[in-house]
Protein backbone atom coordinates (compact mmCIF):
# COMPACT_ATOMS: atom_id res chain seq x y z
CA UNK A 1 0.00 0.00 0.00
CA UNK A 2 1.40 3.65 -0.82
CA UNK A 3 1.79 6.22 1.49
CA UNK A 4 -1.18 8.16 0.41
CA UNK A 5 -3.88 5.31 0.57
CA UNK A 6 -2.42 4.46 4.06
CA UNK A 7 -3.19 8.07 4.96
CA UNK A 8 -6.83 8.13 3.66
CA UNK A 9 -7.66 5.12 4.95
CA UNK A 10 -6.50 6.11 8.78
CA UNK A 11 -8.79 9.61 7.66
CA UNK A 12 -11.84 6.84 6.95
CA UNK A 13 -10.88 5.46 10.45
CA UNK A 14 -10.62 8.85 12.06
CA UNK A 15 -13.84 10.53 10.30
CA UNK A 16 -15.92 7.54 11.07
CA UNK A 17 -17.95 9.86 13.31
CA UNK A 18 -19.20 11.92 10.78
CA UNK A 19 -23.17 12.01 9.36
CA UNK A 20 -23.78 9.13 6.07
CA UNK A 21 -26.23 12.14 5.14
CA UNK A 22 -26.78 15.90 6.35
CA UNK A 23 -30.24 16.70 6.76
CA UNK A 24 -31.57 20.53 6.37
CA UNK A 25 -32.23 22.52 9.73
CA UNK A 26 -36.10 22.79 8.18
CA UNK A 27 -36.44 19.03 8.48
CA UNK A 28 -34.58 18.47 11.73
CA UNK A 29 -37.27 20.80 13.36
CA UNK A 30 -40.03 18.66 12.32
CA UNK A 31 -38.56 15.87 13.71
CA UNK A 32 -39.68 14.66 17.23
CA UNK A 33 -36.27 13.21 17.97
CA UNK A 34 -33.55 15.50 15.39
CA UNK A 35 -30.84 13.01 14.74
CA UNK A 36 -28.04 11.72 12.18
CA UNK A 37 -26.74 8.27 11.12
CA UNK A 38 -23.06 8.38 11.15
CA UNK A 39 -20.77 6.46 9.52
CA UNK A 40 -20.34 3.65 12.21
CA UNK A 41 -23.79 3.13 12.19
CA UNK A 42 -24.72 4.86 15.39
CA UNK A 43 -26.94 7.94 15.88
CA UNK A 44 -25.88 11.66 17.11
CA UNK A 45 -28.50 13.38 18.48
CA UNK A 46 -29.10 17.32 18.22
CA UNK A 47 -30.35 19.61 21.06
CA UNK A 48 -33.55 21.61 19.56
CA UNK A 49 -32.94 24.56 21.74
CA UNK A 50 -29.57 24.43 19.14
CA UNK A 51 -31.43 23.84 16.17
CA UNK A 52 -33.68 26.74 17.24
CA UNK A 53 -30.89 29.50 18.09
CA UNK A 54 -29.25 28.18 14.40
CA UNK A 55 -33.06 29.14 12.74
CA UNK A 56 -32.79 32.65 14.69
CA UNK A 57 -29.42 33.78 13.09
CA UNK A 58 -30.86 32.79 9.68
CA UNK A 59 -33.89 34.18 7.62
CA UNK A 60 -36.64 31.83 7.18
CA UNK A 61 -36.78 30.94 3.79
CA UNK A 62 -32.28 29.46 4.56
CA UNK A 63 -33.32 27.20 7.12
CA UNK A 64 -34.49 24.80 4.40
CA UNK A 65 -31.26 25.29 2.77
CA UNK A 66 -28.81 25.19 5.85
CA UNK A 67 -27.71 21.54 6.22
CA UNK A 68 -26.21 20.09 9.66
CA UNK A 69 -24.27 19.21 11.09
CA UNK A 70 -21.91 22.25 10.04
CA UNK A 71 -18.68 20.97 9.21
CA UNK A 72 -15.39 22.45 10.55
CA UNK A 73 -12.45 21.34 8.83
CA UNK A 74 -9.25 20.73 9.66
CA UNK A 75 -6.27 19.87 7.80
CA UNK A 76 -2.21 19.77 7.64
CA UNK A 77 -2.17 21.89 5.03
CA UNK A 78 -3.59 24.86 6.54
CA UNK A 79 -1.55 24.99 10.14
CA UNK A 80 -2.84 26.46 12.69
CA UNK A 81 -6.35 26.89 10.63
CA UNK A 82 -9.69 25.15 9.52
CA UNK A 83 -11.90 26.13 7.23
CA UNK A 84 -15.96 26.26 6.98
CA UNK A 85 -17.86 25.84 3.65
CA UNK A 86 -20.94 26.91 2.10
CA UNK A 87 -22.76 30.54 2.30
CA UNK A 88 -24.77 29.64 5.24
CA UNK A 89 -22.40 27.71 7.19
CA UNK A 90 -20.59 30.69 6.89
CA UNK A 91 -22.80 33.01 7.65
CA UNK A 92 -24.15 31.19 10.85
CA UNK A 93 -20.08 30.97 12.04
CA UNK A 94 -20.22 34.78 11.46
CA UNK A 95 -22.90 35.38 13.39
CA UNK A 96 -22.00 33.71 16.37
CA UNK A 97 -18.66 35.19 16.21
CA UNK A 98 -20.19 38.47 15.66
CA UNK A 99 -17.89 39.24 12.44
CA UNK A 100 -20.73 38.82 9.89
CA UNK A 101 -20.87 41.52 7.02
CA UNK A 102 -24.22 41.75 5.39
CA UNK A 103 -22.67 43.22 2.28
CA UNK A 104 -19.68 40.93 1.85
CA UNK A 105 -20.89 36.80 0.91
CA UNK A 106 -18.64 34.03 1.33
CA UNK A 107 -18.59 30.58 0.37
CA UNK A 108 -15.60 30.02 1.88
CA UNK A 109 -14.43 30.84 5.45
CA UNK A 110 -10.46 29.80 6.97
CA UNK A 111 -10.44 30.46 10.61
CA UNK A 112 -7.24 30.00 13.51
CA UNK A 113 -7.59 27.03 15.47
CA UNK A 114 -7.82 28.75 18.47
CA UNK A 115 -11.43 29.60 17.63
CA UNK A 116 -12.83 26.07 17.40
CA UNK A 117 -13.65 26.18 21.07
CA UNK A 118 -15.75 28.89 21.02
CA UNK A 119 -18.14 27.27 18.26
CA UNK A 120 -17.88 24.23 19.87
CA UNK A 121 -19.13 25.79 23.17
CA UNK A 122 -22.17 27.11 21.57
CA UNK A 123 -22.73 24.72 19.18
CA UNK A 124 -21.75 21.03 20.56
CA UNK A 125 -24.63 19.53 18.80
CA UNK A 126 -24.79 21.05 14.93
CA UNK A 127 -20.88 21.23 14.42
CA UNK A 128 -18.69 18.36 13.72
CA UNK A 129 -15.04 18.35 12.75
CA UNK A 130 -13.82 17.06 9.56
CA UNK A 131 -10.12 15.72 9.05
CA UNK A 132 -9.03 16.05 5.44
CA UNK A 133 -6.31 15.97 3.26
CA UNK A 134 -5.63 18.26 0.29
Amino acid sequence: MKPDEVLNKELSRINLHLPRQRKSLAQLLKEEEPKVKLKDGSEHYFKRKELEFLASLLDEWEVDKLYIPIVLEITTTWHGYFKVRGALAVKVIEKLLGTYDILEEKNELTLPRYMLPKIRRKLPTTTTYAFIME
